[in-house]
């Protein structure tokens, strides 16, 4: 018996250590998320005025595959506070590291930049500045403020941090009345913790309801709330669907859902490619709950198409 135990033994250690060494192929992009090169004329201005300025674009620096059709629209998200942000989330392409302190003229230059673009929506946004939240809440006021002044007509949308929770900068930039205010929710709170690093769902979910609520005691009403979700980091189709009812509960008008694309072998893996039939899904049941206007797609971004949503609502 020893003998065929051993023979046993020796067949069942051999499976287990047989392993596939062949190469694997990165799954090869589908048709729908190809997009063009960036080029031509307005694309290569819009570029030289951004470093004329010294200006960032989170359509350069999150590596944004709609930045041709964007930028030859006239259409770019400029990003303030640096290019360096102070945390670590497991999707995004902006570069993470300690920020040089906070540009003061930095909200004049991005008003010059939006003028001289002749841009009617403008949309802004930053890093997270967890050193300091309320610095980064009053360059936002500045920004709208610098607009309103230097393009008058212009519409401003904003796409702020969480603020780490701190109510007064929140309530700052509220009070402010951007036309669109935006915070994305990024994620389903199960992934929090790989992807969205230094973030909380409830705080996201408390900083879009506290907005709304804050703004409609306002004169003019409640102003506009938006938010994003990025799908194919390994989320379930039924924890999309509760987001997405938390988000209604909480009277946000805007959402969109886009189409992770991983940004090097440093970021979090992507599980999957979802197919259009599953966004056409996803718009579907969002709308259902009440959103005003859903824009989901594979090559959406929280910024694309800003112009058309904020028209196509009659919000703002």
């Amino acid at each position: 018996m020893a003998p065929l135990l051993q023979t046993e033994t020796h067949l069942q250690t051999e499976t287990l250590v047989q392993i596939d060494l062949t190469p694997r192929k990165p799954a090869p992009k589908p048709e729908w998320l190809k997009a063009r090169a960036p080029m031509g004329e307005t694309f290569h201005n819009l570029k030289k005025l951004a470093r004329e300025l010294n200006l960032h674009t989170v359509c350069e620096s999150a590596h944004c595959p709609n930045i041709g059709e964007c930028w030859n629209h006239k259409t770019a998200t400029f990003m303030m506070l640096g290019n360096l942000c102070t945390r670590r989330c497991g999707f995004c392409a902006v570069p993470k590291g300690k920020p040089e302190p906070i540009d003061h003229q930095e909200p004049e230059r991005v008003a010059y930049a939006v003028a001289q673009l002749g841009l009617k929506h403008a949309v802004i946004t930053s890093v997270n500045r967890d050193d300091d939240n309320l610095g980064a809440a009053q360059a936002f006021v500045n920004v709208i403020h610098e607009i309103r002044k230097q393009a008058p007509g212009c519409q401003v949308e904003v796409l702020t941090p969480d603020f780490q929770g701190v109510e007064e900068a929140r309530r700052l930039v509220v009070d402010a009345r951007p036309e669109i205010l935006n915070h994305n929710i990024e994620t389903v709170p199960r992934l929090y913790r790989v992807a969205k690093s230094g973030g909380r769902y409830e705080r996201s979910l408390a900083f879009l309801d506290n907005a709304k609520r804050e703004s409609s005691m306002h004169a003019d009403g409640p102003i506009v709330t938006k938010t994003g979700i990025i799908v194919g980091m390994g989320e379930e189709m039924h924890e999309l669907l509760a987001v997405f009812r938390d988000l209604a509960d909480r009277k946000v008008d805007i959402l969109t859902v886009g189409q992770y694309l991983r940004p090097s072998r440093d970021h979090l893996p992507m599980s999957r490619f979802y197919t259009p039939d599953e966004f056409a899904f996803l718009k579907h049941e969002a709308m259902q709950m009440g959103f005003r206007h859903v824009e989901s797609g594979p090559l959406v971004r929280s910024s694309y198409h800003a112009h058309e949503q904020a028209q196509s609502t009659g919000l703002a």
